[in-house]
């Protein structure tokens, strides 16, 4: 099949795209979905990164955008308007690939263990293995690559990914940073195109930072760090554990566990072979 060259969408249209990809496997009765539908899934506020207020005349435009570019196709049923996605074909890529695509966009950057967890509702990975897998195909994709491998963050042990649906991202702060609903990273924000078309959807305008916080580098109510005083040479760092570390140590306590049960029972089925008694 050949593929035609995918335009580079707004941080809105790849937004909606995302969401009719999670909505229909997560809540299959509701699908296709409605505007309002489709404009509550955009605005959800768990589960997204960055957190944004998309209104419904900015959702319908981005879902005319999508539908020019066969991502998207409307359908009459009822009362309303209803729409679905197309991006498996259009993308030509499995529906496992489209799952993290989808995951990516809704989150933001993430490590191939984050992702397998992230992912679970969308499709079940066996192990981390065939994430990266699938992430490495989708990365040298022939049609143009769909995600790209980050530098690695100072201390991290693994490398996070992005979807490039919005074109190039440039490396910002790891999930530790800011927290969702706070200010947008500037290394989450798409280098090619804002949240839609000519007018973008603004978000509110930050108060002033008091210079006493500003001086001592305190933290921030949104979850961001005000930037130290003059002399400091970096912002005072995050504490707290991250919610993807903490998902990722669950992930990891529970194979542990799945591993020893798995040990158990060989070692009870030998002694029973061997007549041992326990």
């Amino acid at each position: 099949m050949t593929t035609r060259p995918l335009p580079v969408l707004s941080m809105l249209e790849a937004r909606v795209l995302a969401v009719l990809v999670e909505k229909e496997r997560t809540v299959p009765d509701t699908y296709p979905m409605t505007l309002n539908a489709i404009t509550a899934g955009c605005n959800q506020k768990s589960s997204r990164q960055p957190v944004i207020e998309a209104s419904d005349t900015e959702v319908q435009a981005a879902l005319d955008s999508l539908r020019h570019a066969s991502l998207a196709i409307e359908s009459s049923g009822g009362r309303a308007m209803r729409y679905a996605h197309n991006a498996r074909r259009v993308l030509d890529i499995p529906s496992e690939a489209v799952a993290l695509v989808a995951t990516l966009v809704l989150r933001g950057p993430q490590t191939a263990g984050e992702l397998r967890i992230h992912c679970e509702r969308l499709h079940r990975f066996a192990d981390i293995a065939s994430v990266e897998g699938y992430l490495h195909e989708l990365a040298a994709r022939a049609a143009g690559p769909l995600v790209a491998e980050l530098p690695r963050q100072p201390g991290a042990r693994e490398t996070r990914w992005a979807c490039l649906l919005s074109g190039p991202v440039s490396e910002g702060p790891a999930p530790g940073g800011p927290a969702p609903g706070g200010p947008v990273p500037e290394g989450l924000v798409p280098t090619a195109r804002p949240l839609s078309g000519p007018a973008p959807h603004a978000a509110a305008p930050e108060e002033p930072v008091p210079a006493a916080h500003a001086a001592a580098g305190t933290r921030l109510e949104a979850g961001a760090y005000a930037a130290p005083g003059r002399g400091a040479s970096q912002a005072t760092p995050a504490t707290e554990p991250t919610s993807g570390k903490l998902a990722a140590l669950e992930a990891n306590l529970a194979r542990l566990e799945r591993d020893v049960q798995a040990l158990a029972a060989t070692v009870a089925r030998l002694c029973e072979e061997l007549g041992v008694k326990t």
